[in-house]
């Protein structure tokens, strides 16, 4: 079934419910000038697995990654899926446990943490129960309601922007020896996995997903660039959330609603609970590939318990989640790295063996 605009903005969403969360903090972080540097390396990177990613899927028409490392041995599998499998249940409970705090802080600030995250569980576990059809509905509708909002949003935040904190634009790469560099490509990293768990059930044109891509590189120059230009690279560097704070800044006599960081972060909730439900439902994919003997639903209650506990254990203070971050580093860059790599060469050998036989 062709679904090619449901996969594009099922990839814009992703994207962009990670984008406003952490990542301009770790940009700002990793160097106080030329911002530019770390975000169109971290955006090339980004194009390249995912160009390496679609051609190595090409190789395998109508199979997922399932099937396809299932075809090379246990080992093999077990090596590739495991640490995948990982990082998408570290990345289930950091965007969970962190979105609980933002909108502890922000809409119900007399709510217990537990509650909210029980909430946000059950609207991920609902949807992740449903499929992935349902899922990819549900983005699409989203994406007609929500994205011209926060276009509207980013025209918007460049009311206070002096443009003479953009210069200097030199910088001395420096930033590559810092960790909230490397921790910025959690932006990055989990969305576009997705591409090899729906090939079964939906196809998609190539073409698509690299243009949403191109699509979202304004969001993370702007994301970044707007509290610069706001509040200087230096106060900028020490807020949490820094474009949320330029929302929260804004004064808008002209606008019926007094705040626009509302409908921003409920628009952030939106994207990221698709985000997560799909990740979810591609954990429970890889789960029910070792445990066929037991059913989705059962396995997908259990991750979610699993999910909920964990995030309690790191519900104290905002460190236990910086420190997720830095743990989930190694399988984070494992999954975007090796998974493209080797399903590129998974696809030319196998296209290598079909020419000799037919030689």
């Amino acid at each position: 079934m062709a679904k090619s605009l449901h996969v594009i903005s099922i990839y814009i969403l992703s994207h962009l419910g990670l984008i406003f969360f952490l990542y301009p903090g770790n940009i700002l972080a990793s160097t106080s000038q030329g911002h530019w540097a770390p975000i169109l390396l971290g955006v090339t990177l980004h194009f390249i697995f995912i160009l390496i990613y679609l051609k190595g899927l090409s190789f395998f028409p109508n199979k997922d990654i399932i099937s396809i490392y299932s075809g090379i041995g246990k080992i093999p599998t077990f090596l590739f899926l495991i640490p995948v499998l990982i990082y998408f249940i570290m990345v289930i409970i950091i965007t969970v446990r962190a979105y609980a705090e933002i909108i502890n802080i922000v809409f119900l600030t007399h709510t217990p943490i537990w509650a909210i995250m029980i909430l946000l569980l059950s609207m991920i576990t609902y949807l992740a129960a449903k499929g992935i059809e349902v899922i990819f509905r549900t983005g699409l509708i989203l994406a007609f309601i929500f994205l011209p909002i926060i276009l509207f949003i980013m025209i918007l935040s460049f009311e206070n922007a002096d443009w003479r904190y953009a210069i200097p634009i030199d910088t001395d790469f420096r930033f590559l020896t810092k960790p909230d560099f490397f921790e910025s490509f959690f932006a990055f990293a989990g969305g576009f996995l997705f591409l090899g768990f729906v090939q079964p059930y939906f196809s998609y044109g190539k073409k698509g997903v690299v243009v949403a891509a191109l699509i979202l590189i304004p969001f993370f120059i702007f994301s970044v660039y707007i509290p610069v230009l706001t509040f200087g690279p230096h106060t900028a560097s020490t807020l949490f959330m820094p474009f949320v704070v330029v929302l929260d800044s804004l004064s808008i006599n002209w606008l019926m609603f007094e705040r626009v960081t509302m409908f921003f972060l409920i628009s952030l909730i939106c994207f990221v609970t698709i985000y997560t439900s799909m990740t979810t439902w591609k954990a429970i994919r890889i789960i029910n590939h070792y445990i066929p003997s037991i059913k989705p639903i059962f396995l997908l209650l259990s991750l979610s318990v699993l999910v909920f506990f964990t995030c309690l254990l790191v519900a104290p203070t905002w460190e236990d989640v910086n420190k997720l971050f830095r743990w989930n580093a190694f399988f984070r860059f494992y999954s975007i790295i090796s998974i493209p790599l080797s399903l590129c060469f998974l696809g030319l050998r196998l296209k290598r063996k079909g020419k000799n036989e037919t030689i």
